[in-house]
């Protein structure tokens, strides 16, 4: 099969996403079919491979995981047959803290933290599909990163379950998240460590 061969217009579900052999990469939001952009520019990976470090050397020995692209989450209750499930996607980091949410495949359900870096082409898709779907989803907070501008944007689920937006956060901000209680990411040493 070839990615010519699939129909934009069809919805379609992780089972059929585990049959795909083709090199492209895609994601499956509510069963549609969205085109990852091609190969991150090497900022967006050095920024990417920055933040996960952070991340990572913070969670040593704490409960909670990270995990950066390509990682499946599927949007799904534990145990859904592959069939039911129309929604996965590949954050370019995820944080865990319900290691039962953990399979062979990735994450089932939602990551309590999702950070997504924008690219040229991708930031519809960022901005809108997946905004929606991570607030319907519950996911605690998602972060999103514009190297460019070098700013980040934290969204925080309230009380009533509908995300709440920081400010832009810039060089001389800091990100800090009361699900890490004592993580800080000093955004002017990110940006700084990134060469962005």
């Amino acid at each position: 099969m070839q990615l010519s061969d699939l129909d934009f217009d069809k919805t379609y579900t992780y089972a059929d996403y585990l049959q795909w052999t083709f090199d492209d990469r895609l994601e499956i939001l509510k069963g549609k079919l969205f085109k990852m952009t091609p190969a991150s520019n090497r900022y967006h990976q050095r920024l990417s491979a920055v933040v996960f470090n952070q991340l990572y050397n913070f969670l040593k020995g704490q409960p909670c995981h990270v995990y950066s692209a390509p990682f499946d989450v599927r949007l799904s209750r534990k145990n859904a047959a592959d069939e039911t499930v129309t929604t996965v996607f590949q954050p370019d980091i995820c944080v865990i803290c319900d290691l039962e949410k953990l399979d062979d495949r990735g994450c089932v359900g939602a990551p309590d933290i999702v950070i997504e870096i924008l690219s040229p082409g991708n930031n519809k898709k960022e901005l809108r599909n997946k905004f929606n779907i991570y607030e319907e989803a519950q996911i605690k907070e998602y972060w999103v990163v514009w190297p460019t501008e070098q700013t980040v944007l934290q969204y925080t689920l309230n009380a009533e379950g509908k995300y709440v937006a920081s400010r832009v956060l810039a060089a001389g901000d800091e990100v800090v998240t009361p699900i890490l209680p004592g993580f800080v990411l000093n955004l002017e040493e990110v940006f700084e460590e990134a060469g962005i």
